[in-house]
C-alpha cells in the first residue's frame, strides 16, 4: 500500500511538473521576404517561454508555440512589433519600422 501511494505520488509529481501544456497561436504580420522571415524567427526563438516561431513567407502568419505560464501572446505580439513588424492588431512604431533595412520595410519591394 506504501509503495502504490508512493507511486502515485511522483505521477502526479511528474504530471505538474512537466505536464504544462503549450500554447500554438498564428499571428498576421507584414513582413515581406526572406530575410524578414530570418529576422523574426532569429528574435522570436530565443526568447524565454518560446518553442518554436516560423513564418510562412507566402501568408505572412508567424506561428507560435509557448507556454503560457512563461510568457502570453500579447507579449509575444508586442516582442514583433519591437522588431518592427505588425502583429495581428499590435502595430509596429515607426522608430522601430525605420531600423529595419529599406526592403523589409512597408512598400520596400
Amino acid at each position: 500500500m506504501k509503495t502504490m501511494m508512493l507511486s502515485l505520488f511522483f505521477v502526479l509529481m511528474s504530471t505538474v511538473s512537466f505536464g504544462q501544456k503549450m500554447m500554438t497561436s498564428e499571428i498576421q504580420t507584414n513582413a515581406q521576404c526572406g530575410d524578414c522571415k530570418e529576422r523574426i524567427e532569429g528574435k522570436l526563438n530565443y526568447i524565454k517561454g518560446i518553442k518554436f516561431a516560423e513564418l510562412n513567407d507566402e501568408t505572412k502568419i508567424v506561428t507560435v508555440k509557448f507556454d503560457p505560464n512563461k510568457i502570453d501572446l500579447v507579449t509575444i505580439k508586442q516582442s514583433i512589433a519591437k522588431i518592427g513588424y505588425d502583429a495581428d492588431e499590435v502595430k509596429a512604431a515607426k522608430e522601430d519600422v525605420e531600423k529595419l533595412p529599406k526592403c523589409c520595410q512597408p512598400n520596400g519591394h
